[in-house]
């Protein structure tokens, strides 16, 4: 029965720690005692020594404990114990320990609580006992023992100390808990933070921004339970006008600023500018100095331009060239424009006093100015289309980013005034004929829209179409109008007509095409004979139709149209294609990359984690936080430091090669980081790696179309580059990345230059040899017919899932049986026309290879047509297999186009393998090539 209540000393703190008051109750068999400790100072204790009687079981209380919050509990426990050997005739009875228990509970009400309701922490032993008494003082030697309690059901506790024989005495007893105490990290304040129920729990509190900030990124921090504060994240900035000092954030003194939060801190005023208050976010020009809109805070502020100089003109004519110096003071901006202000000037009379005074007027629509009128960089222009004989005065204006705010801009100039020459008219600008027959024209045409003067007469000249004007013949006349005779029947006559003034002859007009007729009776105007042009459609109807079927019928054999292999004949071909430009071709490769790439503000990328080592450095995922546009991931690759001049040339190439694709099947360029370290390259994130490493995780999970799906994305994207004359030389599933959508994109742009940049012996090691043409190993000659047999192995290696081509053949082995003729066989499942379509990209001679064009087109007939992917290698064909095909786009060839030289419907049927057929389609009535061109695929 407990029976009386007392505390025990207090005077030990600890650090990071809250010390509960403790109070016990105690039961009769521990007493109250004085002793003297170490020091011979006297304390209180409780103590129990019934060594000699057996069963004992003797508890000690505490009153009720607030838990305060917390939910783990220290016990620091110190006490001397008597060592059992020390004491005499005890026989068995004795012990060398005590149990700790604990007791959870809403409210301090109860007096009695059973032994049964306590819950055991610890027995607790000594590490030291003592043995003798000397003159009735004891020397103890003192135990310190700590046990923690989790206590998070109710509001307190009790603790109770029991006695199962020992000779114990308890010196004090602390209860507390930890905390992580009120700190500032990052500009954010953590308050004081009770730690976690575990020791080895994390508990997240977020932090307030500190006054005269904002958040960075949401500030928090990890209390541990050991009361230290873990892992900061995120954090504040001070506002605009406030820089951090000391974990706060002060205000700019007067002379200073800060424009955004993201400045490192407050910088002085620029030259010409002033802050009169402390927080300034951004400093006042001084009178007669300005500052643009578009100008940063950081800038200097500035004046207009004072006017051009020395203003020159030359007159050609109509055409007056004008040329001046720049302003002798720029108002310290490099951003002066020019431009140019053009006036008509006539002398007129003044309607009341009758004096003479110059009249201008703004210029026509019509005048031209080369290379503009305004925002000229240059201090050079032609005016031209200028009327003869006439007053012209030119205003030239100088003016830069601050013109408009000061109010000055029209005031800074310098002007001229001319007078044109006289000069030859311009050009006619349209002929029409007025009546037509076999041998003779009627032209009529209007005055030239510029005369410059009056009309003395007009040359007529004109030529037959096909002597391209080898023979043409003259006509001069007064009038507007010419009957040019003694001309051929049914042919094209072109004809070109001048105007001659004082000035002379002014330039021929552009030519005019007309033709005679056959008919005896004259074509007058629009009015042609029905008659006559019903039979000549109806001839070149017949004639197109005869050619066409001669054209089908007796085109030679070609399996595949040549590849095309330069690239001047590629432009030729595809007029305005944009074609690759090479970036090694700069003297410095930072004009390529800012050139095809766009720098990106470091602050703006957000590193998650490392997802993969590349051949410069790290490559990790990460957050593009770019201003006006949402969030997205990308791949950010980095170049480890101490890299050498030519590292850093061949990392930003990658980038400057990828900046100038955009396709749907390329990887995307996001950017680049070039003004600080490391230097990075950020492109759109593939969430499902590359393509070899995908197929292996997903072994045989994909349909026949899906695969033919992604082969149709690489051979798009594939066809792109090749349009642009870009040749990939490292074509191969590992460098195939696969989005979450399974859109496969073309990467990996690093070997385009391998052959210039490494030496001989390093060729083979670096190229690709299982994925590389024959000629591209033996001559190092890449086009992109050698990226077609590339293609033909990636489409090997997505069939298979990722197999390695050639299994575990070494090079050598590899490039001695593509030579001997050797080719990969069918992957398991594969479909026929899939694996014809891989040895068609393995032909020997790159000329017989299919453009990217023709397999793109192949795999979307595939697609559309999906009966015919089910014939595999394994399949033996049968009749009814093959009338099924026969019902499809590529019934006959794994490529439509192609055509052969035959002379019968036999020698047709034998050339593509169909021979079996011949008598089916001669029971139809196909006996004839001729009847073979009504053969449809119904």
């Amino acid at each position: 029965m407990f029976v009386s209540q007392v505390s025990f000393p207090d005077n030990i703190t600890y650090k990071h720690c809250v010390v509960i008051q403790l109070h016990v109750c105690v039961c009769l068999q521990w007493e109250e005692v004085s002793i003297m400790d170490e020091k011979n100072i006297p304390i209180r204790t409780y103590q129990v020594c019934n060594v000699l009687e057996p069963n004992q079981n003797n508890w000690l209380r505490t009153d009720w404990i607030p838990r305060s919050g917390a939910q783990r509990v220290y016990v620091e426990v110190k006490f001397t114990l008597r060592d059992c050997n020390s004491l005499p005739g005890v026989t068995g009875t004795c012990k060398e320990t005590f149990n700790l228990y604990y007791h959870e509970s809403n409210e301090d009400r109860e007096s009695y609580i059973k032994e049964s309701s306590f819950i055991k922490v610890d027995t607790v032993a000594a590490d030291e006992s003592f043995t003798q008494v000397d003159v009735g003082d004891r020397i103890m030697k003192l135990n310190t023992e700590v046990r923690d309690v989790k206590v998070m059901m109710r509001k307190g506790f009790y603790l109770a100390f029991q006695d199962v024989g020992a000779c114990i005495a308890l010196v004090s007893v602390r209860v507390f808990f930890k905390t992580c105490p009120l700190t500032i990290r990052n500009l954010a304040t953590f308050p004081d933070t009770v730690t976690g129920a575990d020791t080895s729990s994390l508990v997240e509190v977020r932090g307030s921004c500190v006054n005269q900030s904002e958040e960075r990124e949401e500030p928090k921090m990890y209390c541990g339970a050991d009361g230290e504060w873990l892992v900061p994240i995120g954090g504040c900035l001070c506002n605009p006008g406030y820089q951090e000092k000391g974990g706060t954030c002060k205000a700019c003194s007067v002379g200073f600023y800060k424009a955004k939060s993201s400045d490192a801190g407050c910088s002085k005023c620029p030259p010409h500018s002033h802050s009169l208050r402390d927080g300034a976010t951004v400093c006042d020009c001084h009178s007669g100095f300005f500052r643009a809109d578009s100008d940063p805070p950081s800038m200097a502020c500035t004046q207009p331009p004072s006017g051009p100089q020395q203003l020159i003109s030359v007159v050609n004519e109509t055409s007056v060239v004008l040329e001046w110096a720049p302003p002798r003071r720029l108002g310290g901006r490099s951003d002066t424009s020019y431009s140019l202000e053009c006036l008509i000037c006539q002398t007129g009379s003044h309607s009341q006093t009758g004096s003479k005074a110059l009249l201008c007027l703004p210029c026509g629509s019509d005048v031209l100015f080369s290379p503009d009128q305004t925002g000229l960089k240059s201090t050079r222009v032609v005016v031209s289309e200028l009327r003869a004989h006439t007053h012209y005065t030119f205003i030239v204006h100088a003016r830069n980013g601050v013109s408009q705010a000061s109010g000055a801009g029209a005031a800074q100039s310098v002007s001229v005034t001319v007078t044109t020459n006289q000069a030859a008219p311009s050009p006619v600008s349209s002929i029409l004929v007025t009546d037509v027959t076999r041998h003779s024209l009627s032209l009529s045409w209007q005055q030239p829209d510029r005369p410059n003067g009056v009309i003395l007469e007009y040359e007529v000249k004109f030529y037959e179409k096909d002597q391209k004007e080898r023979s043409y013949r003259i006509m001069r006349t007064f009038s507007r109008s010419v009957d040019v005779t003694a001309l051929n029947p049914l042919t094209v006559y072109v004809f070109h007509v001048r105007a001659r003034t004082a000035a002379g002859y002014g330039e021929f007009s552009s030519p005019f095409e007309f033709a005679t007729n056959s008919d005896p009776f004259p074509l007058i105007g629009e009015g042609v004979n029905s008659a006559f042009l019903l039979l000549s459609v109806s001839g070149v109807g017949i004639l197109l139709l005869i050619s066409a079927a001669v054209f089908i019928i007796s085109r030679r054999r070609s399996k595949y149209s040549k590849t095309k292999q330069d690239s001047e004949e590629e432009k030729h071909l595809n007029p305005g294609v944009k074609i690759y430009v090479d970036p090694f071709t700069y003297e410095d490769p930072d004009q390529a990359i800012h050139e095809f790439a766009k720098e990106i503000d470091v602050s703006s990328i957000h590193i998650e984690r490392v997802i993969g080592m590349g051949e410069f450095g790290d490559v990790c995922s990460g957050r593009l936080r770019v201003q006006g546009k949402r969030e997205i991931y990308v791949a950010i690759k980095s170049l480890k430091a101490g890299y050498s001049d030519k590292q850093r040339r061949d990392f930003l190439s990658e980038a400057s090669i990828m900046g100038q694709f955009d396709h749907p099947n390329i990887i995307r360029l996001e950017g680049v980081v070039t003004r600080c370290k490391p230097l990075m390259i950020i492109t759109e994130y593939m969430e499902n790696g590359s393509l070899d490493a995908f197929l292996r995780k997903h072994d045989g999970q994909f349909t026949v179309i899906q695969l033919v799906g992604m082969l149709r994305g690489i051979a798009s994207g594939m066809k792109y580059l090749s349009d642009m004359s870009y040749v990939h030389r490292d074509l191969a599933a590992r460098n195939i990345l696969v989005n979450s959508n399974l859109v496969c994109k073309v990467s990996d742009f690093g070997l385009s230059r391998v052959l210039e940049d490494d030496p001989e012996v390093a060729y083979t090691t670096r190229i690709p040899i299982r994925w590389t043409a024959p000629e591209a190993i033996t001559y190092r000659k890449f086009t992109s017919a050698s990226d077609v047999w590339s293609y033909g192995i990636v489409m090997w290696e997505v069939v298979s899932y990722g197999e390695r081509p050639y299994w575990d053949m070494n090079n050598q082995d590899v490039i001695k049986a593509i030579e001997e003729g050797y080719r990969l066989p069918a992957p398991m499942d594969c479909p026929v026309v899939l694996h014809q379509l891989m040895l068609d990209c393995w032909e020997r001679e790159r000329a017989e290879r299919p453009t990217f064009s023709q397999i793109l087109n192949m795999l979307d007939k595939l697609i559309r047509n999906p009966g015919t992917l089910r014939r595999t290698g394994g399949d033996r064909p049968t009749a009814t297999l093959l009338e099924s095909e026969l019902g499809s786009e590529v019934c006959v060839s794994v490529l439509p186009e192609v055509c052969v030289p035959v002379s019968s419907v036999c020698e047709w049927l034998r050339s593509i393998g169909l021979e079996r057929y011949g008598d089916t389609l001669a029971a139809a009535g196909y006996t004839s090539l001729d009847s073979l061109l009504a053969l449809t695929h119904q």
